[in-house]
């Protein structure tokens, strides 16, 4: 396989890591720096070209195709130097299992999955400075900017098809930990309100519940351990609606601690004043079926200081 991509022509084999990926997200994926405009304006004209024919954007790449790549001029490898280097190698230690395969991580509460808007670089960015060897990485799936936990990051093009797969048939299982305002009622087993996403004026997105345009969501919950005024429940996702745990909380009357969206100011305050300082949601565990293994893995995230602390201190107040 030709990798070279400089400021000359260079030919690509597809094998069997970018089967079926259409033709302007693999463009994407191997031309890192590269704007999009840039990308679909190669497409348009002619100048990608695949087993010597023009392609549409959305054709999908088969075996052995020979994708001819025009000159680009592609961000040098040194694009990416974090200015804080320590919290990037630091990465290293919240790595909790990693193959040939897939990586999980344990990704730290305030910390983006990935670059943009405004940010210059996120987890992914980072892992991928870590990995430089590793030209495939991509994350399978997202958490919030200030939620922490698993992660699951795949190396693999057929992996990250075979692990979307197991989301789309919601058999990946996703267990998360959250502490919530009040008492929660142990009726509240399934939430199923419908999730709507809506973008303010500020860019700012926000998601509630409508029953009449918003999408089918689900969650799953189960109270693990009651507090004055608080409640840990595990919060376990069928539906992946983007901020779902959080509003399926909220709109039963129990916020999530610290949530700067959905929260309880009073509730949040007094967490605060417990020492909690960041939204208490945590991608406990993941279980999944290893699409290369073919054999059950469970991976399980330690909660870090902040949210231990917490606990503890709850579980010696008697009133707050």
């Amino acid at each position: 396989m030709s990798e070279k991509t400089g400021l000359k022509v260079s030919f690509v084999t597809i094998t069997e890591d970018q089967l079926g990926q259409r033709i302007d997200n693999f463009l994407l994926t191997h031309l890192k720096g590269v704007p999009k405009s840039a990308i679909y304006k190669i497409l348009r004209k002619g100048e990608v070209r695949v087993n010597k024919k023009r392609v549409k954007p959305v054709y999908k790449l088969q075996l052995n195709d020979e994708v001819r790549i025009p000159p680009v001029k592609v961000a040098e490898k040194s694009e990416f130097v974090p200015k804080n280097l320590d919290k990037v190698a630091g990465l290293e230690d919240a790595i909790l299992y990693e193959d040939k395969y897939l990586i999980v991580m344990n990704k730290p509460s305030g910390m983006a999955v990935h670059g943009g808007s405004g940010l210059s670089y996120g987890l992914i960015e980072a892992i991928r400075a870590l990995r430089p060897e590793e030209r495939n990485l991509e994350l399978v799936h997202r958490l919030d900017r200030d939620t922490s936990g698993c992660l699951l990051i795949s190396k693999r093009r057929a992996i990250l098809k075979g692990l979307h797969e197991q989301l789309r048939e919601k058999t990946m299982e996703k267990n998360y930990w959250a502490l919530v305002c009040g008492e929660w009622s142990a009726k509240h087993k399934n939430v199923t309100e419908p999730l709507r996403k809506n973008t303010l004026q500020s860019g700012e997105r926000v998601v509630r519940v409508d029953h009449e345009e918003g999408k089918a969501s689900h969650t799953r919950f189960r109270v693990l351990e009651r507090f004055e005024g608080a409640t840990l429940v595990q919060a376990s996702p069928v539906t992946g609606r983007t901020h779902q745990i959080r509003v399926h909380t909220q709109c039963k009357g129990h916020p999530i601690a610290c949530d700067d969206k959905y929260g309880d100011q009073v509730f949040d305050s007094k967490m605060r004043q417990l020492g909690l300082g960041r939204l208490f949601l945590h991608a406990r565990e993941l279980r999944f079926i290893h699409p290369k293994h073919e054999t059950t893995l469970h991976v399980e995230a330690p909660l870090d200081k902040a949210l231990e602390h917490c606990l503890t201190t709850l579980r010696g107040t008697h009133g707050i």
